[in-house]
């Protein structure tokens, strides 16, 4: 892009005139590492206490009885599977006691279970609040995944594509979510995650655990986000947050500068050592000899 008359800005250089970083995340997830003044961690900001369910879905989720629901969601990108996969998923959703609502808009599976039913859209925060929801099949999108952890709800994860590997790991290594590879994994391996998290209590001990970290911060994520970006107006941006790293050209920012200047040191202290000792050795040589 460019702005004005002049050449463009590039992408990198526009990042780097961030003042602040909002980041989706927060350290109940994220591992423990460095990070500069100006990343502030807003991971779940969108999350919020759920809502009644519409009549019709209510209803569905109360005939489950004790066994509750499982929420299933691979994101508002992922709209059908094919009728392979599709009918594995199926399958191995008809063999759990559970009561399941699946977001889903392309062709019905041939192996649909009654326990079973397609929406094009859920109210997935709603849904993951509901005191029945046992456990929430994810593909490890950063909104589905907070939600889950607000709520304390454990997961099986599917991953697909971008940050959603990284993310379901994470919660994987918390001990909150199996993983699921979506292109190998049978009817039989989604039964066996999904009976994992529901019965096994230490999944939904780790989610309960993350939940309470999450909830316990100073400041909600969004009046963290709020008040981070009202800051940058009120002080006319945050440059005493930003890093000089910013300000320096390409070659300063990976010392190669330096580099050259120590390798011209190192080089010319060879040069002037061979000289030195060619130039003695010439000496020596060419001393008469004495009998």
């Amino acid at each position: 892009m460019s702005v004005g008359a002049g050449s463009p800005t590039r992408f990198c250089e526009m990042m780097g005139k961030a003042d602040i970083w909002l980041i989706r995340t927060y350290w109940d997830i994220e591992y423990p590492r460095p990070f500069l003044p100006n990343f502030k961690f807003v991971g779940g900001l969108h999350c919020k206490p759920a809502k009644p369910l519409s009549e019709a879905m209510e209803e569905f989720v109360q005939s489950s009885g004790d066994d509750g629901i499982v929420v299933f969601s691979l994101g508002s990108m992922v709209k059908n599977l094919t009728t392979e996969r599709g009918n594995t998923v199926a399958t191995a959703l008809g063999q759990i006691p559970q009561k399941v609502l699946w977001r889903y808009s392309g062709e019905k599976p041939e192996t649909l279970a009654p326990n079973t039913r397609l929406y094009e859209w859920i109210p997935q925060n709603d849904l993951l609040g509901h005191p029945k929801t046992k456990a929430f099949i994810t593909h490890g999108g950063t909104n589905g995944l907070y939600e889950a952890i607000y709520h304390g709800v454990p997961m099986v994860g599917i991953p697909l594509f971008a940050d959603q590997s990284v993310n379901v790991m994470h919660m994987k290594n918390k001990g909150a979510a199996v993983i699921m590879d979506f292109n190998k994994m049978t009817s039989k391996d989604l039964t066996e995650g999904l009976n994992s998290v529901i019965n096994d209590p230490p999944y939904k001990e780790n989610v309960m655990r993350l939940s309470s970290l999450h909830h316990d911060q100073p400041m909600k994520p969004l009046d963290t986000a709020v008040f981070w970006v009202e800051f940058v107006m009120r002080n006319k941006g945050a440059k005493h947050l930003r890093v000089e790293s910013h300000n320096l050209s390409w070659y300063q920012y990976h010392c190669l500068d330096v580099t050259a200047a120590l390798l011209s040191v190192t080089a010319l202290f060879i040069i002037v050592s061979v000289k030195t000792c060619t130039f003695c050795f010439r000496k020596i040589k060419a001393r008469p000899k004495t009998e």
